[in-house]
């Protein structure tokens, strides 16, 4: 496994993120557990949760790595562990205050909370979910200031956020001497680029490792897209049809290199210089036990022209992509 350093700050963490999305509403507990313990004698290091995973049983993901937390043998403290916050949990005690949201009584409480079902005393990344446009950045980095001195988190992420709401998180944090961001989680992969127009170069600018979630566009990408069998949904083979034409290209392309199109799209997310680690989220072993020699992929610059071609994306960073 080869390692990172994530964004500006001095942790090192796996080129390959494990989220863990899928354990307890797709993936049974006792198949998750196998699956953390593989990753982890594979050598990724850096697990990806949130408090809002579980489908209906919101915080049950976290609930399962807490119980594999507890079985011992070093798990806790080989792990680079990320969880996020923003929505809504249904905590009945938060009254007016339910609902998706930053404030920092919501924060504290569920961050709290968070540490409760995961069974440890701290996180080494705590996300935002999401932008919160109603919170000041005041707030957000005073709050986020007191658990970093409290010792119950390490580094503060975003997810899900623009390229200016980064700009403007990072000058706030350095006018308070407060190291602020240390990575972006975003939506990107082969047939949803529009991250390069300012989201992968504000990230580069800023000091933030940019951790792709999606990096297969839920199947898309997938060796068995086009044949149908990893579409589970009507809105699923909808898509399939309409990129057939890209995806059958795509599906060539991955037969004249000898690997499979999850492979291929793993290593091109991978390949650029903004990525920390795109987040794999495997259903199963089999799954995980395909994705671990992505790193070892290298794409040529021949073989990213032909990829380019096949999902091409804005060209170009803004502003120069939109104007002269």
């Amino acid at each position: 496994m080869e390692y990172s350093y994530l964004g500006k700050s001095g942790l090192k963490v796996s080129r390959l993120c494990l989220g863990t999305m899928n354990f307890g509403p797709e993936t049974e507990e006792k198949d998750a557990f196998k699956i953390m313990d593989a990753a982890l004698d594979a050598g990724i290091n850096f697990f990806d949760t949130a408090n809002v995973y579980g489908h209906d049983r919101k915080g049950w993901t976290e609930e399962i790595i807490g119980r594999w937390f507890q079985q011992g043998g070093g798990r806790r403290e080989k792990v680079v562990l990320a969880t996020k916050v923003y929505g809504d949990m249904k905590n009945e005690h938060d009254g007016p205050n339910a609902g998706s949201g930053l404030s920092a009584y919501k924060i504290r409480r569920h961050l709290d909370a968070s540490l409760k079902r995961l069974q440890t005393d701290h996180v080494e990344l705590y996300q935002m979910h999401h932008i919160d446009r109603n919170v000041s950045w005041d707030e957000l980095w005073g709050v986020f200031e007191s658990v970093v001195d409290r010792g119950q988190v390490d580094y503060i992420g975003s997810s899900n956020f623009a390229g200016w709401h980064i700009a403007v998180a990072q000058a706030e944090a350095k006018a308070r001497r407060f190291l602020g961001l240390v990575s972006e989680q975003h939506l990107y992969n082969l047939n949803e680029r529009s991250a390069e127009l300012e989201v992968l170069p504000a990230a580069q600018e800023l000091g933030l490792g940019v951790i792709p979630w999606s990096p297969l566009a839920g199947g898309l990408l997938g060796r068995n897209a086009l044949a149908g069998t990893g579409s589970r949904s009507a809105r699923a083979k909808e898509k399939v049809e309409q990129n057939r034409a890209k995806l059958e290209q795509f599906a060539a392309l991955s037969r004249e290199l000898g690997e499979k199109e999850d492979v291929i799209a793993l290593a091109w997310v991978l390949s650029h210089p903004a990525v920390t680690a795109p987040i794999i989220g495997p259903r199963t072993l089999e799954q995980l036990e395909d994705a671990l020699r992505v790193p070892e992929v290298k794409l040529s610059e021949d073989v990213l022209a032909k990829l380019n071609e096949i999902f091409p994306g804005p060209g170009k960073p803004a502003p120069e992509a939109y104007a002269w």
